[in-house]
């Protein structure tokens, strides 16, 4: 495509996305004087239209907006702000953008208009009686109005964007409320999960470790009895104590490894990550940067979320391949979990996913999942690590 032609798409999109903002801003700003006096007695009213504003204000900065209370004492303000700065940026972008239609149906129809005395007049004023002054007249108006456009809207459309998005931001006791409310989830969903953790881990040692140590105890008593009388079944018993101690020592392994996998201890971060690869399920490529020291539960949960997401991709995913990538910038730690399987992965089912972001916000960490139907699914975990 020649860069000519590039740029003018460029621009003609730019505009038509600046047009459309200011435009709805426009209607918007239209709603909001008409309703000021039932907004001033009911200002929670006001929320709806507010939050609608900061969307469409984030979608066309590309901005991420953060999450604010749903009623605000800055909706009133943004109630002026929007009347006194939207309106009439929504009604030049209404005029500008009109008047290039209709100089469009103008320069084409004005032949099908009934003949007039004095002679049919162009939107600039010329008086036209023939094609030739209205195509090149009108063709110069369009051309004069595309560029007033191109110009104009878009910087007016960021503006009202940018002041929108001032006057909405959530206030620091506002942010404080958020903060306190998320950590009061978040300490809820830790408590909750370890107190099922230390169930699982006292079931697991009861049921499995504990009843085969009450084994060996009772067939070393009966050897012991049975010593003196016959060796030789007592040599049996202690045989049979010895390989139950073998596999008692195996089970209690697998539950220290849930706590604080060994290899972790042994091998560190990246050691405990490249031995997963071979055992994922799905040919998986790990990637582990240069992490420096990190802190021992950070790790504990960079481990088991990487381990859980190419369990959960070699269970559901009918994925191909996987890749795994852990990088730190500076006093974030991140792991990015790819596959190319059929996607359509979601955390609020209650899946292991969940398991996950409750894992990483236990540690003030959040966990970010892509998985539109046909794929590919990324799961991006983040950690503080300072």
């Amino acid at each position: 495509m020649h860069p000519v032609i590039g740029e003018v798409r460029a621009r003609s999109a730019d505009t038509g996305r600046g047009g459309r903002y200011l435009l709805g801003t426009l209607v918007t700003a239209v709603v909001s004087l008409v309703a000021v006096p039932l907004l001033l007695c009911v200002p929670s009213a006001a929320a709806p239209w507010a939050e609608r504003q900061r969307r469409r204000a984030g979608a066309l900065l590309g901005r991420p907006v953060e999450p604010r209370p749903r009623a605000s004492r800055r909706d009133l303000a943004w109630l002026v702000t929007q009347v006194a700065f939207g309106l009439p940026a929504g009604a030049f972008a209404l005029l500008c953008l009109g008047n290039l239609l209709l100089t469009l149906v103008v320069t084409v129809g004005w032949w099908a208009f009934p003949p007039a005395d004095p002679p049919r007049l162009l939107l600039s004023g010329v008086r036209v009686d023939g094609w030739d002054p209205a195509l090149t007249l009108n063709l110069a108006q369009f051309l004069l109005l595309a560029v007033l456009a191109a110009v104009v809207l878009p910087p007016l459309a960021r503006a009202h964007a940018r002041c929108c998005l001032a006057v909405l931001a959530p206030s620091p006791a506002d942010r404080l409320a958020a903060r306190v409310g998320e950590l009061t989830r978040t300490r809820a969903d830790v408590l909750q999960a370890h107190g099922a953790e230390l169930r699982r881990i006292e079931r697991d040692l009861h049921d499995g470790t504990q009843a085969r140590l009450v084994a060996i105890a009772m067939r070393l008593a009966v050897a012991g009895e049975v010593l003196p009388r016959d060796p030789d079944a007592a040599a049996v018993l202690v045989r049979q104590a010895r390989a139950e101690t073998e596999e008692a020592m195996t089970e209690l392994r697998s539950v220290i490894r849930t706590v604080y996998p060994p290899v972790l201890a042994d091998q560190g971060l990246a050691g405990a990550l490249g031995a997963l690869g071979p055992r994922a399920g799905v040919p998986t490529r790990i990637d582990v940067g240069e992490l420096g020291e990190v802190p021992a539960a950070v790790e504990v949960v960079v481990y088991f979320a990487v381990t859980e997401a190419l369990a959960n991709i070699a269970r559901h995913s009918g994925a191909g391949r996987a890749a795994v990538r852990v990088a730190r910038d500076g006093t974030r730690l991140s792991a990015r979990i790819t596959d190319d399987g059929a996607g359509g992965a979601d955390a609020s089912r209650g899946s292991g996913l969940d398991g996950i972001r409750r894992r990483a916000a236990a540690l003030d960490g959040t966990m970010k999942i892509s998985s539109p139907p046909g794929g590919p699914t990324v799961v991006t975990v983040e950690l503080p690590c300072a």
